[in-house]
């Protein structure tokens, strides 16, 4: 199960890696949504201090998981999409229409879902792992990476998913059989 992350000014200003404090609405919300969150036997997080403030707003104690971290996106981190789009809007076509680009110097949307793809199949390979219901407060991208790599979708499909703020993700079956339910929001909107 993966839980994505409250809101905060990064998210809401759509700048790329923008991992800053929960803002207020999003500290209330999370707190709102404590109720709602399923039980687990093993809680994780990204390392990210969003994902860490939602944990801690959601009242879950998780243990700081580095596969989970955020898409790292270089010399494009902390700024916004249309900032960049301005300045460099080859670029950013690149990083849009090949999933192998990394214009920003960082991680490629391939390398991305690899990275969370590993991170899946290392937990369903692990007999223990794969019995145990497992939480994760992930980053948005991170959640969409999974999500294409477990139902082995066209990687451009990552570009179509969304992933609000404070919803449930549930992967649920084995590498080459599973079972995606997205998008249940933990909170009222």
């Amino acid at each position: 199960m993966l839980i994505s992350p409250a809101m905060n000014q990064g998210l809401r200003e759509a700048r790329f890696a923008g991992d800053g404090p929960l803002d207020a609405a999003g500290v209330r919300q999370a707190r709102a949504a404590a109720a709602q969150v399923p039980d687990a036997d093993r809680y994780v997080a990204g390392p990210s201090r969003r994902c860490a403030a939602t944990a801690d707003a959601l009242g879950i104690d998780c243990v700081v998981e580095p596969a989970l971290r955020d898409w790292e996106l270089g010399g494009w981190a902390g700024e916004r999409l249309d900032t960049v789009a301005a300045r460099e809007p080859d670029a950013v076509a690149d990083w849009l229409a090949d999933p192998g680009a990394a214009p920003h110097g960082g991680e490629s949307l391939l390398a991305l879902c690899a990275r969370a793809g590993a991170w899946l199949d290392a937990l369903a390979a692990d007999g223990a792992a794969a019995r145990d219901r497992m939480l994760a407060v992930a980053e948005p991208a991170v959640v969409r990476a999974a999500a294409v790599h477990a139902l082995g979708l066209p990687v451009a499909a990552f570009w179509r998913l969304d992933v609000p703020p404070l919803t449930l993700t549930e992967l649920g079956g084995r590498p080459g059989r599973w079972n995606l339910r997205c998008g249940r929001p933990l909170a009222p909107r």
